[in-house]
């Protein structure tokens, strides 16, 4: 697996145990939304409202 392939681009915390935040892929620029609460978390691809993944241009 190729180091360094996920940035995070943004990060709020929601509560005192509850983050969110979004993660781009660097190799296909897809982004997701991981939310984390305490020892779980879920990860979703973002979509636009057209249902398209929103993808942030890579260099």
């Amino acid at each position: 697996m190729k180091k360094d392939r996920f940035d995070i681009k943004e990060r709020e915390g929601l509560s005192l145990m509850t983050d969110a935040v979004v993660i781009i892929d660097k190799e296909t620029g897809v982004n997701y939304l991981y939310v984390c609460r305490g020892y779980g978390g879920g990860l979703t691809p973002l979509i636009d409202a057209d249902g398209k993944p929103i993808v942030t241009k890579v260099q």
